[in-house]
């Protein structure tokens, strides 16, 4: 599983038998999706696998707390992993950008991967294009900061989920087109058709130019339990080309 998240969610390139990706700086990486898509719950199952794997904690930043665990995974209820992730919920766009300014003189140990969810709930404070464009920087030299103190061969991420709607407003899409300057690598999540008990989504990865562009199907169980398959890619299924065109479209 945690190979699988690693591969949906990694623009850069693949580990080969034997490597360990956790010895690697992922490139950061934009999570979009539609309303009810899985943004959270995708990012949260990152945030229990990198809990696991030996690292250091995870640092996982959103609004509002979590009124529910995501996934009800084995893993959600390991009371050793949650205690690695690091909830903190800045209530605002200026509280946000404090809380990174002083990221650097957090005690404890270096976080070794950076998650924001619900970015699009401090973009609806009608920021102007130069503060979204600041509050990109500055989650991008943060993530460098933690990448530097946490040395070489150890490995850092930085994922920002954002709420995308299909009908948006000019200042709606033009936040979207600044986040993607700084963003070049992204995972659209699309609704899919699913299978007896089954929510399932198309999780289509453009890389940026750092690797191959790939698809997932990551289909929730009514237990929780998430599994992430290779997309069935046909040359006749119209909908294969789906990801290509994906850049500015919920």
């Amino acid at each position: 599983m945690a190979e699988k998240l690693r591969q949906v969610l990694s623009p850069g390139r693949a580990a080969g038998p034997g490597e360990k990706n956790a010895a690697e700086v992922e490139p950061p990486l934009l999570l979009l999706g539609g309303p009810g898509s899985g943004k959270t719950a995708l990012l949260f199952a990152v945030a229990l696998e990198a809990a696991g794997d030996g690292r250091g904690p995870v640092l996982f930043l959103t609004r509002s707390p979590l009124q529910s665990l995501p996934c009800r995974t084995p893993a959600a209820l390991d009371p050793l992993r949650l205690q690695k992730i690091r909830f903190q919920y800045p209530p605002s766009t200026r509280e946000l950008l404090q809380f990174l300014c002083s990221a650097h003189e957090t005690p404890g140990p270096v976080p070794s991967l950076l998650l924001l969810d619900g970015l699009e709930e401090y973009l609806a404070e009608d920021l102007e294009p130069q503060e979204v464009a600041y509050l990109a920087a500055l989650l991008l030299d943060t993530a460098a900061h933690f990448s530097h103190r946490v040395g070489p061969g150890q490995g850092y991420g930085l994922i920002v989920a954002l709420q995308t709607q299909e009908e948006r407003d000019s200042g709606d899409a033009l936040h979207l087109s600044l986040l993607q300057r700084y963003f070049p690598a992204q995972c659209w999540l699309h609704f899919d058709t699913p299978g007896p008990g089954q929510c399932c989504r198309r999780a289509c990865l453009e890389p940026g130019g750092q690797g191959p562009r790939a698809e997932w199907l990551v289909a929730f169980q009514p237990d929780g339990e998430m599994t992430i398959t290779p997309w069935p890619t046909q040359a006749d299924d119209p909908s294969s080309n789906k990801c290509s065109s994906s850049r500015g479209l919920p």
